[in-house]
């Protein structure tokens, strides 16, 4: 399967974005296949939906909700991968409770397929985090965090390729600075490494395994003032072969993806849900000889 040139172009519609590519002549003959692509981020153990009389979120969010929706969309799609981009765990009793299990359980019981770590899965440690992994069933996958030196080494992958039905998908994952941002006891001998660098690493093994699709399931967040800091706009423009980045950790509530040109000029979709399992994020990608991505924002 030849690798196709994506988003060329695009149309803004009020369904989301809609994106036309021109791709390459080995493609044009192949029939239409489609791709959702449903993601969450930064759910923080939140089980159960806000209380009806909250403020800001009245009766919003809640596992058994989201997991309504997915089935339902699976239900009506062929192909259909659900990712998260990281901060599964604390901000609800339940995790104090279940020490981040029960989340395990349920992602797993929704049917993840996969997931990167955000600063707060390390909030029990590294044995905490590895005890609660033995619960999903989905791969964590992290490639900048080296944890050759840990209880984690051989418990995250740095990336997996996905087959659905003749597509080849890869996903990687990114993780933030933990320096800072989480106790040194939680993360140990876990080595950060840059992530512009190992981004740009990965992918290119991605493509050069023939994948159609190549996804980032980043937990830098969104942006930051300076852009010094890297964040998922730098990460977008500083680098090449990603085509979806799929963010967390800024809890950003986008009304529609934003559309990044890469270090070589080509469009990179970037998406993120908030926080909490408020909303559920959906990108349907078309992949024939007039190519289309659509993107929608469910609130749960």
């Amino acid at each position: 399967m030849k690798r196709r040139s994506f988003f060329q172009q695009f149309i803004l519609s009020s369904g989301g974005i809609l994106l036309a590519p021109k791709i390459m002549a080995q493609a044009h003959n192949r029939k239409a296949k489609k791709i959702t692509i449903l993601h969450t981020n930064d759910t923080h153990s939140n089980i159960d939906p806000f209380p009806e009389n909250h403020s800001k979120y009245p009766g919003m969010g809640g596992v058994a909700k989201r997991f309504e929706i997915i089935e339902k969309i699976r239900s009506e799609e062929q192909n259909v991968i659900l990712l998260d981009a990281g901060d599964i765990f604390q901000g609800t009793p339940y995790f104090n409770t279940f020490n981040g299990n029960l989340e395990m359980k349920l992602m797993s019981k929704m049917g993840y397929d996969a997931s990167t770590m955000g600063n707060h899965d390390f909030d029990i440690g590294l044995e905490g985090f590895k005890l609660a992994k033995k619960h999903a069933n989905f791969p964590f996958l992290c490639s900048n965090y080296d944890f050759s030196n840990t209880l984690l080494k051989n418990e995250t992958k740095p990336y997996h390729v996905f087959n659905k039905d003749g597509i080849k998908i890869g996903v990687f994952g990114i993780g933030v600075e933990l320096d800072g941002l989480v106790s040194k006891g939680n993360y140990g001998d876990t080595v950060y490494q840059n992530p512009i660098k190992i981004a740009n690493r990965t992918a290119e093994i991605l493509k050069q395994e023939g994948c159609d699709l190549i996804i980032c399931l980043s937990h830098l967040g969104f942006s930051y003032d300076s852009r010094e800091k890297v964040s998922d706009l730098v990460l977008a423009s500083q680098t090449k072969n990603i085509h979806v980045i799929i963010g967390g950790h800024t809890h950003t509530f986008l009304e529609k993806p934003i559309i990044e040109k890469n270090l070589i000029g080509e469009l990179v979709l970037v998406n993120q849900v908030g926080w909490a399992g408020i909303q559920l994020g959906r990108i349907d990608i078309d992949i024939s000889s007039k190519m289309k991505r659509k993107s929608n924002i469910e609130i749960i």
